[in-house]
């Protein structure tokens, strides 16, 4: 058994909302800079080129990428023989959130009802899930997400029948539906399977792998390729005034699910996919 004191999380989870706000991962850094090579129209080269500024402008200034610093959704891979102490884990996560936020001047986004709409001042609580594995090591994913590619997300609820094309299908209408509402280029993160909020979560931890990785499943993997080519078709390109690059990439989850059910989530990301990701 192994113990970790849970004002370590909190030091880590500090550090990694300020890091996550501030610098793309390095998958995201690349793919962003291929993105100006391979986009065909004048116009879309110069966005993505005055989106590459603006990345070196924030890492140079330490100023966030994106004004819309999202809300913290954290993912939290538990080593089963680990034992926590100090205090509860969930306040800990909390707290570092609060603190980053806090001492990174980081655009506060949280409030507290869903209908009263008054702000908690400190971007909390965050998005938490657990997931036990084994072993004695902990891995935390923080990961926030804006709002304006999250409110473009989908869930479809298909039938069986509709089979591997009416999934395609739905994935396709959710990008077209966005349009350049999800200030592309995106990263269109798709779960399928599992139960309703089973597919919307296997989605968002999509958006989590880097986007130079496939799928280990050799289906999946042609499917998130086919997809990315036809959503790069669809002409919408950066900014959504045109061009070639659409998606940087299609990460598609899949999960088992019920004989009568085929649901798919789709979650979409703007080209400031965040994501810091540390082990303890």
């Amino acid at each position: 058994m192994r113990t970790i004191q849970v004002n370590e999380v909190t030091r880590n989870i500090k550090e990694m909302c300020i890091e996550a706000n501030h610098f793309l991962s390095g998958d995201m850094e690349k793919a962003m800079k291929n993105a100006v090579q391979c986009e065909k129209s004048p116009l879309g080269r110069q966005i993505l080129e005055q989106l590459q500024e603006n990345l070196r402008i924030a890492g140079n200034d330490m100023i966030p990428i994106c004004q819309d610093t999202g809300m913290a959704v954290i993912f939290m891979e538990i080593g089963q023989d680990v034992h926590f102490t100090g205090g509860s884990l969930e306040d800990a996560i909390n707290e570092g959130v609060r603190q980053g936020y806090t001492e990174g001047y980081l655009r506060k986004s949280v409030v507290a009802d869903p209908l009263l709409r008054e702000n908690t001042k400190d971007n909390t609580p965050a998005v938490v899930h657990y997931e036990i594995v084994p072993g004695d090591q902990v891995k935390i994913t923080v990961a926030p997400k804006g709002f304006g590619s999250e409110n473009m997300s989908r869930v479809f609820m298909l039938k069986p029948a509709d089979g591997m094309e009416g999934v395609k299908e739905a994935i396709l209408t959710a990008v077209r539906d966005a349009g350049p509402n999800a200030c592309p280029p995106m990263v269109v993160g798709v779960g399928i399977g599992g139960t309703f909020e089973k597919c919307a979560l296997l989605a968002k931890k999509a958006l989590t792998r880097p986007v130079d990785q496939h799928s280990d499943i050799a289906y999946v993997a042609e499917m998130e390729k086919e997809l990315l080519e036809k959503i790069n078709g669809t002409g919408i390109g950066p900014g959504g005034l045109g061009g070639s690059v659409t998606a940087l990439a299609v990460n598609i989850n899949v999960y088992p699910t019920h004989i009568a059910g085929l649901p798919v989530a789709v979650n979409m990301c703007c080209h400031v996919n965040r994501h810091s990701v540390r082990t303890l």
